[in-house]
């Protein structure tokens, strides 16, 4: 009984239901078309925009090794011209290579942090004015080949005003060292997880309950954009932010399908780097929730839920191994005394090694097949070992920036993580 209730809280119920959602959503699509399909359609559709109405905006601070790179895939959507590089205070040839590019770029100093980056790029370039959609798109990030031709179809759907991408690891270069290699697959079994477990679920028509469109590689319609408050004061990150705007000023719907608006995106490598993002991360959520709080609707009743089940998860993953510890010590010491205290003889049955690899370990060993299947990458099976460290290392930097987001509001200024060159212009896969 105690590694099912385990279980159930370290894989949330939210999971569970979005999971079944998501199944529903699945067979209900089947014998429908393809574009009918990632466009959820049940009823009259518009034509999607036109290529010439995206353009493409990216906010860099230091990222002179990678934003050639990511320019060209860019290029290989839409001309130079709809491409758009706000250099944040950058110190190195960010701004320098993107004009060499032949794309639009404004070179900001100071450091303004990246949603303010982007409020700056919205409005100097007017793109609301001049187009229909504005493609986010981070430094770091190759869009597929296809990005377009798959997102595109969803805005045929008039209610629908954001595309939330769909990421994936770039694994090209690769991690010269093995925990380097570790932290990336983790990540990537990170995407798995919540893209195909949750947020698939989340953007069913009936819910709309996605809780955040990535900053990384997504749409939004202009429409909608000029109405949401990019630069919000006193947050670290910009795109949860961005997307409780979007369910709180009623905007319209976010979709999202898996074999849609695919985008590589090169994560952290270095153990600084990761325990960096993480945090910045945890901590714009958290203040986001703070900010905006809740409200009545289904979004706002599955956050309140994902709130309780993600503070809860955590402190079972930091937990779980000094009570264990705790309860083996017990239990070895009621065994050498005559007649153990109660007290002594209820610790020493409160957890079990076998309550810890059912109700711990074995949901996390299935994610981890969940995103071996998925990938492709038997790899991460032998990974699998050592995830549940970083499971934990998670949830500490989780709680500890939940009581930061009460504390001092941030600036929004970043530090971009170390990056690994990228040599090769084709579209990874």
């Amino acid at each position: 009984m105690t590694g099912l209730v385990l279980a159930v809280l370290v894989v949330g119920i939210s999971t569970t239901v979005w999971s079944l959602v998501g199944v529903g959503r699945l067979v209900a699509g089947r014998g429908r078309t393809t574009s009918r399909t990632h466009q959820g359609a049940h009823r009259a559709h518009t034509d999607p925009p036109g290529l010439d109405q995206v353009a493409v905006l990216v906010a860099a601070h230091d990222e002179e090794l990678v934003i050639e790179q990511t320019i060209r895939s860019a290029s290989a959507l839409v001309p130079p011209q709809q491409i758009h590089i706000v250099s944040d205070g950058s110190h190195d040839r960010t701004a320098d290579l993107a004009r060499a590019c032949g794309v639009n770029v404004l070179d900001l100093h100071p450091n303004r942090g990246k949603a303010g980056a982007l409020a700056a790029g919205i409005e100097h370039f007017r793109l609301c004015d001049r187009y229909e959609v504005v493609m986010l798109l981070d430094a770091d990030t190759q869009p597929a080949d296809d990005y377009l031709s798959t997102a595109l179809p969803h805005l045929a759907d008039p209610d629908v005003v954001a595309v939330a991408g769909r990421a994936r690891t770039l694994f090209d270069p690769p991690s010269p060292t093995l925990l380097g290699r570790l932290l990336v697959a983790y990540r990537e079994r990170l995407y798995v997880a919540v893209q195909l477990l949750l947020k698939y679920g989340q953007a069913a028509r009936a819910a709309n309950a996605v809780p955040i469109v990535p900053g990384f590689a997504s749409l939004y319609r202009t429409s909608a954009l000029r109405e949401i408050d990019v630069a919000a004061p006193g947050l670290v990150i910009e795109d949860f932010n961005m997307t409780f705007e979007v369910h709180r000023r009623r905007l319209g719907r976010i979709d999202f399908h898996p074999r849609s608006a695919t985008a590589y995106t090169q994560d952290p490598d270095r153990l600084r780097d990761y325990r960096h993002q993480v945090r910045r991360w945890m901590l714009g959520f958290w203040q986001t929730v703070r900010l905006h709080g809740l409200h009545r609707g289904v979004f706002w009743t599955a956050l309140g839920a994902f709130v309780v089940e993600v503070v809860v998860a955590s402190l079972v993953w930091l937990l779980v191994v000094p009570l264990l510890a705790c309860s083996l010590l017990a239990s070895a010491l009621a065994g050498a005394v005559a007649g153990p205290p109660g007290w002594l003889v209820w610790l020493g049955g409160l957890l079990t090694v076998k309550d810890v690899l059912l109700g711990v370990l074995l949901p996390d060993l299935l994610l981890s097949v969940l995103a071996a299947i998925s990938t492709r990458r038997a790899s991460y099976l032998l990974y699998a070992v050592a995830f549940p460290l970083l499971r934990i290392l998670d949830a500490a930097l989780c709680l500890t920036a939940l009581g930061r987001a009460w504390a001092a509001p941030s600036t929004g200024r970043w530090v971009s993580p170390a990056r690994r060159q990228v040599m090769d212009a084709s579209t990874p896969r």
